[in-house]
């Protein structure tokens, strides 16, 4: 039996190397050996207070980019949050039965609660939408970082609560967690994670950087004053970051692709070359997609049409369950 498989990203931003390498290219494979459920997760962006114009803007350009990365409409259901109202619906009745107590474990609520006089209340309860996204479409495995595992775990305790207190109802999902280039780090600062909120540009490569930007970006990368290639991120956080870059961009293993250099200038000449060609055929992709939105808009509206099938068969499960009245039929 196929396996179902859902993820999701928000719409904060052009996508970077760090998302591509460590969730997008495994969202392209797995299409192809799962029934994939992938989400642009537009209401969990509006935690961030973005303005609206941007929002929306946003919302298709990282579908255009999802799509350019290489998902297939044919091969995938992609559609955005907001279309499919049943995700809103389902995380009031999860609200429910999750507790104060663990959502304030969340670490990163506390860490984006931390030092804020106001706290959005949807910060405080994201967590419980992203269980709600999951649930609804009963995913067996759901591909995460691991700055996500923790909410992840938080879904697999509501449903496992939910369906020992009203019955069997959710299917309790398994986490993937990507072997390599999960976890791609800043170039700028090799201990932190690469990210699109971060204040500085220099340490993060986006998929739509030109090949000058790249290549100045990862010259610029901080490496070490020991002059040995190798993959050691305890002692050389730097260097491993750009051995991994390089291992992930050329289908290798970190140790070939350190063996492969003889110090750090043909590293990092190594490392851009690779992301340009690997970045190249997206890229074009992409500019064919943005001049066609009403291209774009049509595949969303036809993923939540199929996604609304599924996500209205559970959280009908789910009310009846919890004892709501089904509606009436005239």
């Amino acid at each position: 039996m196929v396996k179902r498989v859902f993820s999701g990203t928000q719409p904060t931003g052009e996508l970077h190397i760090g998302g591509y390498l460590g969730a997008f290219r495994g969202w392209v494979e797995m299409q192809h050996t799962h029934d994939a459920f992938y989400c642009v997760v537009d209401l969990h962006a509006l935690t961030a207070g973005e303005e609206p114009t941007r929002l929306r803007r946003h919302t298709l350009e990282v579908a255009s980019l999802l799509l350019a990365v290489g998902l297939d409409p044919d091969a995938c259901t992609l559609f955005v949050q907001s279309h499919v109202p049943e995700h809103a619906q389902l995380s009031w009745l999860l609200e429910c039965t999750a507790t104060m107590g663990e959502l304030g474990r969340m670490t990163q609520y506390k860490d984006k609660a931390a030092g804020r006089e106001s706290v959005p209340a949807g910060l405080f309860t994201y967590p419980v939408l992203m269980a709600a996204d999951i649930l609804l479409y009963d995913a067996d495995e759901v591909p995460v970082g691991e700055d996500q595992r923790q909410h992840l775990e938080l879904a697999r305790d509501l449903a496992s609560r939910f369906n020992s207190r009203y019955g069997p109802t959710f299917v309790v999902p398994e986490a993937i967690i990507p072997p390599v280039g999960a976890r791609v780090m800043d170039l700028a600062e090799p201990t932190r994670k690469m990210s699109k909120s971060t204040s500085s540009s220099l340490g993060t490569i986006r998929v739509l950087d030109d090949p000058a930007t790249i290549e100045r970006k990862v010259r610029r990368a901080v490496t070490d004053i020991d002059t040995e290639v190798r993959y050691d991120r305890g002692t050389k956080p730097g260097v491993s970051n750009l051995v991994e870059l390089l291992a992930v961009a050329t289908g290798r293993s970190r140790e070939e692709a350190a063996a492969s250099q003889a110090g750090y200038a043909s590293l990092k000449a190594a490392t851009a070359e690779a992301l340009i060609e690997m970045l190249h055929p997206v890229q074009e992709r992409y500019v064919e997609l943005a001049g066609d939105p009403a291209g774009v808009r049509a595949v969303l509206e036809k993923g939540a049409a199929k996604a609304r099938e599924v996500a209205g068969t559970t959280v009908s499960r789910a009310s009846q369950a919890m004892g709501l009245l089904p509606p009436g039929r005239s």
